[in-house]
């Protein structure tokens, strides 16, 4: 078996590394981790309504907000995020957090990330509503 090099795309404090894209999976999955830094401010809520959520806490902590429902998830502990719910997650703590997603359907892959890192990667704050665009772009639904 040969090991691959997993591509790390960053966001600023964020990281991410897909481990199994979709099209690994025939659609059915795709699976990547994330690591956030220390006292990151939630990112835009959203919902997408074309694949479910699973998030398994791997290190630190991460608090998530689903449908308005306030939850820590920590290592060993899972959470669910329904098709066309609201959700956002922030690291209030002084330590990082490790988590890892599970995207049913695999239709969300590495390309959206990457396009958000190329808007991140200017000088200055990021431009909001392209941001807002890529989200669009790859099936999320931003909240605002």
């Amino acid at each position: 078996m040969t090991t691959a090099t997993v591509e790390e795309i960053r966001l600023g404090p964020i990281a991410v590394r897909f481990l199994v894209e979709g099209a690994a999976t025939d659609g059915s999955a795709a699976l990547f981790e994330f690591d956030v830094a220390g006292e990151t401010p939630a990112p835009p809520a959203h919902s997408h309504d074309s694949w479910e959520e699973t998030i398994y806490g791997l290190r630190g902590r991460l608090t998530w907000t689903v449908d308005g429902v306030v939850t820590d998830v920590g290592p060993g502990e899972v959470l669910c995020i329904p098709r066309g719910v609201v959700h956002h997650f922030e690291n209030a703590g002084a330590g990082p957090a490790t988590q890892l997603a599970i995207v049913t359907p695999g239709v969300l892959g590495p390309g959206y990330f990457r396009d958000l890192a190329d808007l991140l990667g200017g000088d200055g704050p990021p431009d909001r509503q392209a941001m807002l665009d890529v989200m669009r772009r790859h099936g999320l639904s931003p909240a605002d």
